[in-house]
């Protein structure tokens, strides 16, 4: 039904895509895998009409298209559900899913109709939302559901997911994947995004994989092992993801106790992070693990208990308190949190720095240093392309992070927290990540990392302690960490 052959697309002279072919069947979901810069967000641009590409035919259904644009995308049956939100905060959700394709009685607009056809487009897809919140008021994962159901509501006979599930639970998730086996049995091919192995696995039925803008190759998925997959990806044999860490826990940097979160998101929690060693917080997405790192670092309220640092108590911490206590904070959501977009890839990666010696004097800011001052740190995290002026939202997903996290190494810190640090991000970016956190560990540092990847938590930790409800229900040894060990916990039971 669709079928694209020698698309090339370049950036200021620099081929982002080179020669690349893909086609897609009615009633298929073909994956698209690659590292983050690979091509895989301009090949769906280009087949959602965001921007035209250099070279190339685009067919569907036979019909040659000669320039395409998202409005034209939509009347021939493409539907597009990117990473970033295309939401209005100040809008409602049912005037979201209607955006643009309002239904009216000639001036009058029929809200009652429109909130019928929403609830029941949300019902069918068990997404459970209120309809007349305004989308700046919902969560991450909510606003997703809303972008879903705002695309699934065109009735398209094309679909494109990029990374939809980064921002859902597994249950939401789950419910994602059964709309999807829905529509693949209504004929509609779907284009699927994603660095989750088991989702291309358990979803797709053939799968591209694109390096450096080149296509590699198609393959059916079946017929390919996981290994064989991230060798395409990465153009060498993936033997050990997780590097090795040599824990060697020493004095506790980092005591909670009894925390309790004003919006009793945390309830009484307790946990300590020495030096030397990786703690890990595991749970199902909501159990409390993101708020316990937030309120730390003093972005969320405490209504109870205690947080040291060493053997000094922490008095109603905030953000710059905490960094100026030698805490620094990475949070899971990169583009509303963790970085400043419009900014330079050279002052996100300092701007937690800037009062250094080396980059200030006083209220002066000494800029021409900066430039010289980021690139150990970029460089240690192979940031592509080393590109200091770029704007942060120039990058791709996997090398935000990487901007994201090289403010942690503008300075030593004593502890690390990271929230999902490998959300939505490739399996070489990731493998840069965990290398970031050992030598971290290794270097005496106390990293605390709260993440729903369970391979993560085994192969990283010396401990783990596991959350349900707000509330720390097990604490784990390294000999004890194993998938159905931890997993044992998840909803707050025992082994």
């Amino acid at each position: 039904m669709l079928e694209v052959t020698g698309f090339t697309k370049r950036f200021r002279g620099i081929a982002a895509l080179d020669n690349v072919d893909f086609s897609l069947n009615e009633g298929e979901v073909h994956a698209l895998l690659g590292e983050n810069g690979a091509g895989k967000s301009t090949l769906i641009n280009l087949i959602a009409g965001t921007f035209p590409w250099a070279e190339g035919v685009y067919r569907i259904n036979g019909r040659t298209i000669t320039s395409l644009t998202p409005q034209v995308a939509q009347e021939i049956g493409i539907a597009a559900v990117f990473q970033e939100f295309s939401l209005v905060p100040d809008l409602t959700v049912v005037e979201n899913i209607f955006l643009g394709r309002e239904q009216s009685s000639g001036l009058f607009l029929k809200r009652k109709q429109m909130r019928q056809a929403a609830a029941e487009l949300l019902d069918s897809l068990g997404f459970h939302l209120p309809l007349d919140e305004k989308v700046a008021f919902l969560s991450r994962a909510q606003k997703q559901m809303v972008e879903i159901a705002k695309a699934l509501r065109m009735r398209p006979k094309v679909l494109i997911l990029d990374e939809p599930t980064a921002s859902l639970t597994d249950g939401e998730a789950e419910k994602l994947f059964n709309a999807v086996a829905l529509l693949k049995a209504r004929g509609v091919g779907i284009i699927y995004v994603s660095h989750r192995m088991s989702e291309i696995r358990n979803l797709s039925d053939r799968v591209t994989v694109l390096r450096g803008g080149k296509k590699i190759g198609t393959v059916v998925t079946a017929e390919i092992s996981d290994e064989g997959l991230i060798e395409m990806m990465v153009g060498r044999p993936v033997e050990q993801l997780f590097p090795k860490i040599e824990h060697k826990p020493g004095a506790v940097r980092l005591e909670v106790r009894d925390l309790t979160t004003e919006k009793r998101s945390v309830i009484g929690a307790s946990f300590t992070a020495r030096a030397g060693e990786v703690v890990g917080l595991a749970g199902l997405v909501g159990c409390g693990r993101s708020e316990l790192c937030r309120a730390v670092f003093g972005l969320e309220t405490i209504e109870a208990g205690t947080i040291s640092l060493g053997d000094k108590p922490v008095e109603r911490p905030t953000p710059t308190s905490m960094l100026a206590a030698n805490v620094c904070y990475f949070p899971a959501d990169r583009g509303s949190e963790g970085l400043a977009l419009a900014r330079s890839a050279r002052e996100n990666a300092t701007m937690s720095s800037l009062d250094l010696p080396a980059l200030s004097s006083g209220p002066v800011l000494k800029f021409w240093r900066e430039t010289e001052a980021i690139k150990e740190p970029l460089g240690n995290l192979a940031l592509r392309p080393m590109a200091p002026e770029r704007r942060a939202s120039a990058f791709s997903g996997g090398n935000q992070q990487k901007l994201m996290l090289a403010r942690g190494l503008m300075k030593s810190f004593d502890v690390y927290l990271f929230d999902e640090p490998t959300v939505g991000i490739d399996v070489g970016a990731k493998a840069d990540v965990y290398n970031l956190i050992k030598s971290l560990v290794e270097a005496g540092a106390s990293v605390v990392v709260s993440t729903s990847e369970l391979p993560e938590l085994i192969n990283l930790a010396s401990r783990v302690y596991v959350m349900h409800e707000g509330k720390i229900v097990a604490e784990l040894a390294q000999h004890e960490l194993s998938e159905a060990q931890v997993l044992s916990h998840y909803f707050g039971g025992h082994a």
